[in-house]
């Protein structure tokens, strides 16, 4: 056993710390600092830099609130609290290996907790089709549970044309309060608010989600170092304890090429993360079986309002939408008396399929770059 450490060897063992870390930040800032100018400048920064940028700015704000531990006498003796109360208080530049170490087991312990709700409350209230299908999609969605009913498994291929048929803004607006809640815990967000205040939470994180893919996707996942790339999957739900960064990069890899080239919603993504988390978590072997896994546990009310959509049932589509206006009366009544209500005017489809249209361009572009270089080998 090691012996234990008397009061001065404490003070000197933090002071050290704190000291450790204010040359840290000072470092960043440095560089940061250049890689403003850089910007400023007009020239574009890499992801790893703009990462890097952005965090050093939340530091520098983060030390604002902290500096005042130091300056005010015997304040210091309140920041164990404080700490307790707001775990981001400190800049990322103190934090220990330990503090690092417990935040992800903390994360860990909220994701499994929040992905069993989400699953069991998936097959109660699950996921609905939007409105705005075709024919041949209502078919392709039938046939794709008439397929899981008798115990097969569909193809790929046929998983992703259905996948395709469900939207960020409708999943996300078609979540009860209790699904909002878990999924803002799994997503690492304060589960404060009105539904409104959540899903504008959710939509922010996952715009930003939407942009960093294409910055991940255009420099590649190898170039990912595995703290940067157990980062990248933490953002998305994707877990990383006890996981290969081999694995890591492949999960990553498929996750990008879903949302961007298959083109399926961001919050599907998520909802199916949830999925490798929790009991029967072994049995998921990809990302493919994770969305398998949500895509099964749509209610059969869902399918069976598919089902008879094809018949063109006027009085289905009545209750349909008493039940929308349910729905709205019950949110409504929510937040009659809140006053921190937000305007949420994220519209997260737009954005998704600019940042897929913008891929495309970029490969387009290169094509003609390369066929002109291999001319040139020719000749």
């Amino acid at each position: 056993d090691k012996p234990k450490k008397s009061l001065w060897e404490k003070v000197k063992h933090e002071a050290q710390h704190y000291w450790d870390g204010t040359k840290l930040l000072g470092y960043e800032i440095k560089v940061s600092t250049k890689l403003l100018m850089k910007m400023m400048s007009g020239y574009g920064l890499s992801r790893r830099e703009a990462n890097q940028l952005q965090r050093t700015i939340v530091d520098v704000m983060r030390l604002v609130p902290f500096s005042m531990f130091v300056l005010v006498p015997f304040a210091e003796l309140l920041l164990p609290i404080a700490l307790k109360l707001f775990p981001n208080l400190l800049p990322s530049t103190y934090e220990s290996k330990q503090d690092r170490l417990q935040k992800r087991a903390k994360l860990s312990k909220t994701r499994v907790s929040a992905s069993e709700y989400i699953k069991k409350t998936m097959e109660e209230s699950g996921l609905k089709l939007s409105k705005k299908i075709s024919e041949e999609e209502k078919e392709a969605f039938v046939s794709f549970f008439d397929i899981i009913s008798m115990g097969s498994h569909p193809s790929r291929e046929h998983l992703i044309k259905v996948a395709r048929l469900f939207k960020n803004d409708q999943v996300l607006d078609n979540l009860s309060r209790p699904q909002l809640v878990a999924m803002t815990k799994y997503m690492s967000l304060r589960p404060f608010g009105t539904d409104s205040i959540l899903r504008y939470q959710i939509r922010h994180r996952l715009l930003t989600i939407i942009k960093d893919d294409k910055a991940i996707d255009y420099e590649g996942v190898e170039s990912l170092t595995i703290p940067e790339l157990q980062t990248a999957c933490s953002q998305r739900g994707i877990k990383t304890t006890d996981v290969s960064p081999g694995r890591l990069r492949e999960d990553l890899s498929t996750w990008l090429d879903l949302r961007l080239r298959q083109k399926i919603p961001s919050s599907l993504l998520i909802l199916s993360s949830t999925y490798t988390y929790g009991e029967n978590a072994h049995s998921i072997e990809s990302y493919y079986d994770a969305l398998l896994a949500v895509l099964s546990s749509i209610p059969d009310e869902v399918y069976n309002v598919a089902k008879l959509e094809l018949s063109d049932d006027s009085k289905l589509k009545l209750a349909t939408l008493k039940e929308q206006e349910e729905l709205i009366n019950e949110e409504n009544l929510r937040e009659k008396d809140t006053v921190n209500q937000v305007k949420d005017n994220i519209k997260l489809d737009e954005y998704e399929d600019t940042a897929t249209e913008g891929m495309k361009i970029e490969v387009e572009e290169k094509a003609p770059v390369e066929s002109k270089s291999d001319s040139q080998k020719q000749t």
